[in-house]
């Protein structure tokens, strides 16, 4: 099989099992009696371990390889859907957050590094930009069917002693299982370490992989800004991530209902996600990435401030449906100018340098959204969440300081 279908066929198994859950993530933990503050703030954990966690597994993966983080990652993933199925108390479902705070430090990087690499070793020249608007494109089509699937489970729920929104659970584990399969017998690397004194090798290698992503940062204002933008867009995503079913419960008057609408409209919305994916490539060759992405971030916050403003259900649902197609245009031009600006020897280590500092963005934003959203209307979160979002657009316009003059340089020399 081509490296481009193992990729894309990894990535969706990946995301498939994140859209089953689009449908229950915040409804769940509040049939089981949490409070919407209570479950905000457990699922804030999440982005405090990535953020201890991000550099240290990014530098891991540079120095060990991309393949066995991943399965590592994989099995990790497969413990906390366990734990989810089962989690009743806030103390459950603190574990299962932290458990995915270390999933997704581990699995931040590993597959589209490989991906670029191997791409990149084929042809320095490769169009990786176009390849990344199709991973955004498989990442939606995937997202979409499982919201969709999750959905339908919810609707035709529940299932004997089995509830209808933790049935999605119990199917997502299953894929996860047939994912960590895959990676297993499909992501082939050559260097890939084994025994004990290689692994060990490897990790005393990790400091020095987090020092070159972040020398980096500290030499390149065009990082620095790109690692900031990611910072607000974190903090504005759980308005649309994690505010749309309580948005949709308050305007229907019931859990189960909002659920089960969410899951056809995750799946459209992810649906939109990847034609925004799949169109992008027009539009960043006729303004160029770097105005691309301002002009996507200024839209998704027009868009998120729409799903606050809109009184019915069928505005919410088309302002969503607006955002994600937004989201799905702006995740391609992100990564493409990150990895343009990096060499392979570094580049999981500063993706996840870009993760780590959206994690703790993406927390504030869960707790602070969640916390206005009990006080003041979801509404007013979702406003808060659009302006965090738009502010980020002109940071995409940073450049690189233009080389110093030939004349300055000879007469710095010269000592005239």
């Amino acid at each position: 099989m081509r490296l481009r279908a193992r990729f894309l066929l990894l990535l969706g198994l990946r995301w498939l099992p994140v859209g089953l859950l689009i449908p229950v993530s915040v409804l769940l933990p509040l049939e089981r009696g949490l409070t919407l503050a209570e479950a905000g703030s457990v699922a804030a954990i999440q982005g405090i371990v990535v953020m201890v966690l991000e550099l240290p597994t990014g530098g891991l993966t540079d120095a060990l390889g991309r393949r066995p983080v991943l399965v590592a990652a994989g099995v990790i993933n497969l413990a906390a859907a366990t734990l989810l199925a089962v989690a009743h108390s806030v103390a459950a479902f603190a574990v299962y957050w932290l458990l995915q705070g270390v999933y997704r430090a581990l699995d931040s990087g590993p597959l589209e590094a490989w991906f670029v690499d191997h791409a990149l070793a084929a042809d320095p020249a490769a169009d990786i930009e176009t390849g990344l608007s199709r991973s955004g494109v498989v990442i939606g089509v995937a997202v979409s069917g499982g919201a969709l699937l999750g959905g339908g489970v919810v609707a035709l729920g529940p299932y004997g002693p089995v509830s209808a929104l933790t049935a999605p659970v119990l199917l997502s584990i299953l894929f996860q299982a047939v994912s960590l399969i895959c990676v297993l017998v499909l992501m082939t690397e050559e260097r890939a370490v084994r025994g004990i004194t290689a692994v060990a090798a490897s990790v005393r290698g990790v400091p020095g992989a987090i020092l070159g992503a972040v020398r980096i940062v500290r030499g390149s204002r065009v990082v620095a800004a790109l690692i900031a933008v990611e910072l607000f867009w974190s903090f504005g995503m759980p308005a649309f991530e994690a505010l749309t079913p309580v948005r949709l419960s308050a305007l229907l008057g019931s859990g189960d209902r909002a659920s089960a609408l969410m899951g056809p409209a995750g799946s459209a919305a992810w649906g939109a996600s990847a034609l925004g994916a799949a169109l992008i490539p027009l539009l960043t060759r006729r303004i160029g990435a770097r105005w691309t992405g301002f002009t996507l971030r200024l839209a998704q916050g027009v868009t998120v401030a729409g799903m606050g403003l809109f009184g019915g259900v069928a505005g919410v649902i088309g302002a969503y449906l607006l955002t994600y197609s937004v989201h799905g245009a702006a995740n391609p031009v992100h990564a493409g100018l990150l990895h343009r600006q990096v060499d392979g020897p570094h580049r999981a280590s500063l993706i996840s340098l870009n993760s780590m500092l959206g994690q703790p963005g993406y927390a504030l934003g869960l707790i602070a959204l969640t916390a206005l959203a009990g006080s003041a209307g979801v509404g007013a979160a979702m406003l808060l969440g659009a302006a965090a979002l738009a502010v980020a657009a002109p940071l995409y316009l940073v450049k690189a300081p233009a080389p110093e003059p030939l004349w300055s340089l000879r007469a710095t020399t010269t000592g005239v």
